[in-house]
């Protein structure tokens, strides 16, 4: 997988380029959820291949290498390419800015999860930090419910929990 979209964009910045009327492209693989520090770091290996594919000639050249990082730049037959793996909130902020995520997540809960009176016994958890993770008590007791139901809270710490490495 990593190889061919390698491949697609150093076959067809140019021609993509030039359909935009552009000298400059920006090239984003988005990972919907997890971290990169969570990652198995296959879909870094776009970068990785993009770096050992790109021709060496006088129009095509590495400028950052993907080492260490989560994107690269390089020139492919005169245009230049910004590639970039986004994962996670990573992925949200780019998309739609800063809040997309919190947006995204607080809007399927308001959908999906009706309000009612906060859960006094919740019972045994078959995933080990489940409990920890959806624990109420870090909450304010003044917390605005405006935006989420209190009791809506904990499916957003357990939602939120796929975009971080702590919740803290």
């Amino acid at each position: 997988m990593s190889e061919n979209f390698a491949d697609a964009v150093i076959s067809h910045a140019a021609s993509w380029a030039s359909t935009a009327g552009a000298r400059e492209l920006d090239f984003t693989y988005g990972v919907f959820y997890g971290t990169a520090k969570q990652s198995n770091k296959k879909d870094w290996h776009i970068l990785r291949n993009l770096r050992d594919k790109v021709p060496h000639t006088p129009r095509g050249r590495v400028l950052l290498s993907p080492d260490n990082r989560w994107d690269c730049r390089c020139v492919i037959r005169g245009v230049r390419v910004n590639a970039a793996v986004r994962i996670g909130s990573d992925w949200w902020a780019h998309l739609g800015g800063p809040t997309c995520l919190v947006e995204v997540l607080s809007s399927l809960i308001r959908a999906c999860v009706l309000p009612a009176a906060e859960a006094r016994n919740r019972g045994a958890f078959v995933v080990g930090d489940l409990g920890q993770i959806v624990d109420m008590t870090v909450v304010s007791s003044d917390y605005n419910v405006s935006l989420l139901q209190r009791s809506q809270l904990s499916w957003l710490f357990l939602m939120a929990c796929h975009f971080c490495d702590q919740l803290e």
